[in-house]
Order: structure tokens, then C-alpha cells, then sequence
């Protein structure tokens, strides 16, 4: 079953997080995950949340994605990120089942 990382970023630092957005994407990939959402448009619907950037990922299961966390690729990225965000909200979470 598919797991989704979900994320809801606040930048304040735009060109410290472009470290950040080059070495993600290698990190997401050696895990098989991909990019659903990477920013772009969005509005609330309901409720208060106000999220500033949204990105969703998408990996084949929940042990995936955690690895793709613990990684030593995705340490670095997280690393070259400190200092760059104001918030930085992540979840991961089990996707449906295939009916």
C-alpha cells in the first residue's frame, strides 16, 4: 500500500532553501518515491489552515518513506535546509488500499 509524506513549508530563506530543493529529489527517488505536489496554487477549502507551501510525496509503502527520512541522503538535504524555513511541518501517512 502506498504511503504519502506530506509537508507544509513556510520559506524565509529562498536562496538557502534552493540548496534544500537540489539534493531532495535524489534522496525521494533512491527511496521510489516521487513528487505529487511540489507547491503551486492552493486555497483553503475549510477550517483555519493556512498552509504556506504544500509538497505531498508519494512512496510504494510506509517503510519507504521512513527510510527515505532516515536516509543519509535526505540527512544532508535536511541539513542544508537549517536556517531556511520559518516552519517546517512533515507527516507521513498510510495511503487507501487498492480496492
Amino acid at each position: 500500500m502506498a504511503a504519502y509524506v506530506i509537508a507544509d513549508v513556510k520559506v524565509s530563506d529562498p536562496e538557502q532553501y534552493k540548496q534544500y530543493m537540489a539534493l531532495s529529489p535524489a534522496a525521494i527517488a533512491a527511496a521510489g518515491g516521487r513528487f505529487i505536489v511540489r507547491g503551486g496554487r492552493h486555497e483553503t477549502l475549510e477550517g483555519g489552515w493556512q498552509p504556506s507551501r504544500l509538497v505531498v510525496l508519494e512512496f510504494p509503502d510506509y517503510a519507504r518513506a521512513k527510510a527515505f527520512y532516515d536516509s543519509a541522503s535526505y540527512r544532508a538535504a535536511r541539513e542544508a535546509r537549517a536556517g531556511a524555513t520559518e516552519s517546517f511541518n512533515m507527516v507521513v501517512v498510510d495511503g487507501v488500499p487498492p480496492a
